[in-house]
């Protein structure tokens, strides 16, 4: 199996070397938009189209189990409409 790259490279890939099942922590969204000069909400946007990304690879890569964490208790303690949001 081979697979593209963001570089446009192809790389070589055992499928038995790649794993079942794989778990992201969604982190650092609102950070990222700020270093850029962004309101967190469009951190946020930019994070889940790349999980969209993520997921399609995982799936075109045979990879059977994803498993996000996208909220923990502390961010309730955001305001309101930020997590109506999310």
């Amino acid at each position: 199996m081979s697979l593209s790259i963001a570089n446009g490279r192809r790389l070589s890939v055992d499928p038995a070397a790649l794993p079942r099942h794989v778990a992201i922590i969604m982190d650092g969204n609102r950070r990222w938009a700020k270093e850029r000069g962004l309101p967190a909400i469009e951190g946020h946007r930019r994070g889940m189209i790349a999980l969209r990304h993520v997921t399609r690879a995982a799936s075109n890569l045979g990879i059977g189990v994803l498993t996000v964490y996208g909220f923990s208790r502390e961010n309730w303690n955001r305001d309101a409409r930020e997590i109506s949001l999310l």
